[in-house]
């Protein structure tokens, strides 16, 4: 819309600065006017033909026409310079309307909002108050996640950068949908990944040194509600819950576990090149 007008603007400028330094446009184009009124549309096409074969005309005599502009710059530099002034103030005004590009920290082909952005570059957030063990010993939890009550919820272990990245999903799961997120499991050992790995590919595709939980660069989330951890995606709401801890990952640059073959829903990761090897998942 913007470049719509600031195009019209210009052509606008450009015919005034033609009518203003070619005399004999003028003549034509009062012509052209006036037919326009006061005749029919067959007078009308008559008059630009008679426009477009004047211009043709010009374009042969260009250099005649550029001498003349210089002659008729020579007498008249005050409508030289305002109408050079006419030319630049769309670029002026776009220069002067111009933010700052917000700074994608989103994956390829991704966009990020500028809360967001505000969020990532302004103060350290601070991890949330750690919940007693007996909040992961529920029948639920243990149905989901027998292992959980093993599990490392130190944040302290995890990358400072994925650490800020996640706490952002928190803050904006709670502000914008209302949901209240904890801490599953963070850093993992090697061993504990190992021992994960022999339970079967229904645990984990990754065995010890191949999964961003040995690098402080992964964890995996549920929700809490009534004072009770909600882990289980059969749960119509948490299953709400996780579609939007997924779309607001991603805008932080986050992976999301569920849009992998394998889905897991509350996982979320910080890839770097190097960390791993080929691609692995969880």
């Amino acid at each position: 819309m913007v470049a719509a007008a600031v195009f019209a603007y210009f052509l606008i400028v450009v015919v005034g600065v033609v009518l203003v330094v070619f005399p004999a446009y003028r003549a034509r184009m009062a012509a052209f006017l006036a037919l326009a009124l006061d005749a029919g549309m067959l007078p009308l096409a008559r008059a630009m033909g008679q426009i477009f074969t004047g211009v043709v005309g010009y374009g042969q005599g260009a250099m005649r026409s550029l001498r003349g502009v210089g002659r008729f710059a020579v007498g008249n530099p005050l409508l030289v310079i305002g109408a050079l002034l006419l030319l630049g103030a769309p670029t002026f005004l776009a220069f002067v309307a111009h933010r700052p590009a917000v700074f994608d920290f989103a994956e390829v082909g991704r966009t990020t909002d500028r809360q967001i952005t505000v969020l990532l570059e302004g103060e350290q957030l601070v991890p949330p108050p750690s919940l007693p063990p007996e909040a992961f010993t529920t029948r639920e939890v243990e149905l989901v996640r027998p292992d959980v009550i093993h599990a490392s919820r130190n944040w302290s272990l995890l990358d400072a950068e994925f650490t800020q990245r996640l706490l952002v999903v928190y803050k904006l799961m709670k502000e914008r949908h209302g949901y209240e997120m904890v801490l599953i499991e963070g850093y993992r050992s090697p061993e504990r990944q190992a021992r994960l790995f022999e339970q079967g590919v229904h645990v984990t595709q990754a065995g010890a040194g191949m999964s961003y939980h040995q690098y402080g660069l992964a964890a995996d989330s549920a929700f809490f509600r009534d004072g009770k951890v909600v882990i289980s995606e059969r749960d119509p709401w948490a299953m709400r819950g996780y579609q939007l801890y997924g779309e607001v990952a991603t805008q932080v640059g986050l992976t999301w576990g569920g849009n992998w073959k394998m889905q897991d829903y509350g996982h979320v990761e910080l890839r770097r090149p190097g960390v791993l090897g080929p691609a692995t998942m969880q």
